[in-house]
């Protein structure tokens, strides 16, 4: 099959035929530094100290991204976007989440598409939404 035929076929354009050809495993994206955020790094500390309070606090009482912007905004005079405090607020979590010890708690439910759930400790499984219903010959609203 020729180049231009293949391209034809799935649809893609030829250079994008000629670099699948080139490389038998796909070459990836790698990202080569850490993206920049001069609007945010002087209030990183900040976010951080909200964090570590936010720690020892129950759930509920905890700041969510959109309170931690409101308050560098208005506390602290921060000028930058909500999406940019976001990102780091869920990077952090992300990294407190992981360094932290698994107890066994609700954290422990997988989403199995469609519409299954597994705790990730046992083999017991249950359906969710409208199939649950359908499982057990229920009708479902």
């Amino acid at each position: 099959m020729s180049i231009r035929e293949a391209a034809r076929v799935f649809g893609v354009h030829r250079k994008t035929v000629r670099k699948v050809l080139r490389f038998s495993i796909p070459p990836g994206y790698q990202r080569s530094g850490a993206p920049k955020r001069p609007k945010l790094d002087g209030f990183t500390g900040v976010i951080d100290q909200i964090l570590a309070t936010d720690a020892g606090s129950p759930p509920k009482q905890r700041h969510t991204s959109k309170r931690i912007y409101e308050r560098l905004r208005d506390e602290h005079g921060f000028a930058g976007g909500y999406t940019i405090v976001k990102d780091y607020v869920r990077s952090q979590r992300l990294t407190q989440v992981h360094s932290a010890p698994c107890k066994g708690t609700v954290s422990q439910w997988v989403r199995i598409p469609p519409g299954n759930f597994r705790l990730a400790s046992s083999n017991r499984s249950r359906r969710g939404g409208n199939e649950a219903a359908e499982a057990f010959g229920v009708e479902g609203h």
